[in-house]
């Protein structure tokens, strides 16, 4: 992570080389567009007018976007994406990844983008190949994903403090990108342009897979006569958060890391009766948990094979 003052220090520098007023010419030292006032875009805006910067444009096509653009960037007129473009210094793309290359080009084709400007996409699943049609037009491109869940409320700016971003951008640009970062209270954490994808594809896994298992898990406690499932999940589930971001693999319990063929047969038969829908992710979660478990040598071969050899054909078990 860089230190703070010094790479704000550097980006004063490079921001008027990049074709932009110095500060002194300016109340605020870039105008802001903001291209998607979604839940993420009209938040980072927020945190950038905190700043010092002038938001003085935002698009949004939903009338939950124009609220939400009125309660946290009060005054800023809605505008077409082009005159979003035309009015700003810096623009920030807050737009759905499969949107954000067409919304490129097309701006790109209507010569919307002018040389010296800055932009930067909130994408964790794309890097800076997206914005080519801006930087071949002389825009310095950025990509910043914010590594946080949005809901759009004014407290989102608060939670943005120490939040980490993944930053990918040239290497002439890094302080920039760094410094608008640290502006908006997060911490950079630099994404190699070929890595972008596999970052991406480890955030979403987590986050959103996570999501899904507990929820999960509640439904089938419930369907056991568990009234209140968040109960017994939170204290087991938060240690064991905890544990496998401090000690990884070395941190599994249960019927897996003890070689437990019986007991997996066992959930599996339950689960075929009960709750049939839950079988094939139990399937393919205990399968790559025991591969793991005997990579990090947590179950020796002769303990891992029935497990993996029980996963690969479960149906017997199933149905039994």
């Amino acid at each position: 992570m860089p230190d703070r003052p010094r790479a704000a220090a550097a980006a004063r520098a490079a921001v008027p080389a990049a074709g932009l007023p110095p500060a002194a010419e300016a109340p605020a030292r870039l105008r802001v567009g903001v291209i998607g006032a979604g839940r993420v875009g009209a938040v980072l805006g927020a945190a950038l007018t905190a700043a010092g910067h002038d938001v003085v444009a935002a698009s949004g096509l939903s009338a939950a976007s124009a609220e939400r653009a009125a309660r946290l960037l009060p005054g800023v007129p809605l505008l077409r994406a082009d005159e979003v473009v035309a009015a700003s210094d810096l623009v920030v793309l807050a737009v759905p990844d499969d949107t954000l290359a067409g919304l490129v080009a097309g701006l790109a084709e209507t010569g919307a983008w002018r040389r010296g400007q800055l932009v930067f996409h909130t994408s964790g699943a794309v890097g800076l190949a997206v914005l080519a049609p801006a930087e071949e037009a002389g825009v310095l491109p950025l990509a910043l994903h914010p590594v946080m869940t949005f809901s759009g409320a004014p407290e989102d700016v608060h939670r943005l403090v120490a939040a980490p971003f993944g930053v990918t951008s040239r290497p002439e640009h890094r302080p920039v990108a760094e410094a608008l970062v640290l502006e908006m209270g997060g911490e950079p954490w630099w994404v190699a342009e070929a890595d972008r994808g596999l970052y991406h594809a480890a955030l979403a896994s987590s986050a959103n897979h996570l999501v899904t298992l507990v929820a999960e898990a509640a439904d089938l406690l419930r369907t056991a006569g568990v009234d209140e499932p968040a109960r017994l999940l939170t204290p087991l589930l938060t240690a064991a958060l905890e544990g496998a971001l401090r000690r990884g693999d070395r941190a599994l319990t249960g019927p897996v890391s003890r070689g437990d063929v019986g007991t997996v047969a066992a959930h599996l038969h339950t689960l075929g009766e009960r709750a049939p829908g839950a079988v094939d992710a139990y399937v393919a979660l205990a399968r790559r948990t025991t591969e793991r478990a005997l990579a990090a040598g947590r179950l020796r071969q002769h303990e891992g094979a029935p497990l993996l050899e029980l996963l690969h054909h479960p149906a017997e078990e199933v149905t039994r």
